[in-house]
């Protein structure tokens, strides 16, 4: 039986800002209290918090760690390492491996795979194609955060499910899953590509990605999704929602947790516009595209307002040849996860967010919305899925401090002023001085029955 005991933290939780110590026992919370004083003949690791904000791990839902199949741009083990020094403790990754993810058996051997190298707690979707409706039913709802189509090309006519109708009311007349979708509509971006190429022919500048896929096109996508989800009463998901416009399409009055349709806004579509593509040119051309200045102010706005329940990263590494040449050759996605929490937190000190808020967004309101068993939140009892930070530690994000299998980031010559401290995975101390112990591996995340 292991003990730990964080002393004098600045504990964020459930709204609360307020100092207290916290007692670990094996994988789990066993109390919390303003202080604690454990049995001296108890053998147990004391942590002092002293300067330092403890809140709950990031519960990332939305990611592509890549593996199988694609390893060269990132694996499980890699991803994960960096997730946890960001501060992230559990994650949710995407179907579109090689091969995709859309059997029980391919989905069964990702959990193999995390099981043996994830740092880090995990869960994996279930990809949906055209021919495999019957084979995703078979998932259960408590096993799998979720079904989705996000990275994988549905059939020759729809690239993106959210345009296939039919489709989508079989699924959701059958399905108790949580849903999650990517939205934007083919028909308007096809219009807007072709008058690219008549413009440009095969030269067309990074920045044309924004116009490509523009606030039209999510908007007009979202909307119909919405009327055909309200049709059936299903639990949809909006993944990465990148416009002002599109956030307000949401409900803000109902809590997360009542919701029937939920969404998530991603840290890139928080803190690019169009403006950073003289800057950075093809690193941050993502689907859906960064948008013009103004969108990120709304879309921070809806987050707080509850349009927008969540935020999430799409971390999706790329080789760095990826990212170069011509607009069609050109890879979407970028590696956002070791530096999410820390860009967050720049909100924190520019004071266009709270501590609290940020647990909510990061945390709390992801459990919910996945409805995830006995995690994100700091309470006795759960796993103790746990970061510690200094808010007033800057340093500058480089190439050569980046835990990426791909090597480089966006962000790379960023100056952020908070700093991950440690981390702890269930109970056990991951991330602590710059270094990460691989001795214990994450866990399967488990979730409520009734989505």
């Amino acid at each position: 039986m292991s003990h730990i005991l964080i002393k004098n933290a600045r504990i964020i939780n459930e709204g609360l800002d307020f100092a207290g110590d916290v007692h670990i026992q094996d994988q789990r919370i066993a109390k919390i209290d303003r202080q604690i004083a454990l049995d001296p003949q108890l053998r147990y690791q004391e942590i002092d918090a002293a300067g330092a904000v403890l809140m709950p791990g990031v519960i990332d839902a939305h990611v592509h760690f890549r593996e199988p199949g694609l390893t060269y741009k990132g694996d499980i083990a890699s991803e994960s390492r960096a997730a946890v020094a960001g501060g992230t403790t559990s994650f949710m990754d995407m179907p579109n491996t090689i091969p995709n993810t859309v059997t029980v058996a391919a989905l069964e051997e990702k959990y193999r795979l995390a099981a043996n190298t994830s740092v880090a707690n995990y869960s994996f979707f279930m990809g949906l194609t055209r021919d495999n409706l019957e084979e995703a039913l078979k998932v259960g709802t408590e096993n799998v955060c979720g079904l989705t189509d996000d990275g994988l090309y549905f059939d020759e006519n729809h690239s993106l499910l959210c345009n296939n109708h039919p489709y989508l009311e079989k699924l959701f007349s059958r399905t108790g899953h949580l849903v999650a979708l990517h939205s934007e509509d083919e028909a308007i971006m096809a219009e807007n590509y072709n008058s690219a190429r008549e413009a440009f022919g095969e030269n067309i500048p990074p920045h044309y990605h924004s116009i490509i896929r523009d606030e039209r096109a999510c908007v007009s996508s979202t909307k119909s999704l919405i009327a055909l989800s309200n049709k059936f009463n299903n639990r949809l998901h909006v993944l990465h929602v990148s416009t002002g416009a599109e956030s307000l399409l949401f409900d803000h009055q109902a809590a997360t947790a009542a919701k029937r349709i939920t969404s998530e806004v991603c840290v890139h579509h928080l803190i690019f516009t169009t403006d950073d593509y003289e800057r950075l040119g093809n690193k941050i051309k993502w689907n859906p595209s960064v948008k013009p200045k103004g969108n990120p102010d709304v879309l921070l706005q809806s987050l707080l307002d509850n349009h927008i329940d969540m935020v999430a990263t799409d971390h999706a590494p790329h080789g760095w040849s990826e990212k170069q040449g011509l607009y069609d050759q050109v890879k979407p996605g970028g590696p956002m996860i070791q530096h999410s929490l820390l860009m967050l937190l720049e909100f924190v000190h520019d004071n266009k967010l709270t501590l609290p808020q940020v647990v909510s967004k990061t945390s709390h309101q992801v459990a919910e919305v996945y409805k995830i068993k006995e995690r994100g939140y700091i309470r006795e009892g759960y796993f103790a899925d746990l970061v510690l930070v200094d808010l007033n530690s800057p340093w500058k994000i480089t190439d050569e401090n980046l835990r990426y299998k791909c090597g480089w980031s966006p962000l790379s010559g960023n100056t952020v002023r908070s700093k991950i401290r440690s981390v702890l995975v269930n109970g056990h101390l991951v991330f602590s001085e710059n270094n990460i112990s691989e001795e214990k591996k994450g866990m399967r995340l488990t979730f409520s029955k009734l989505r």
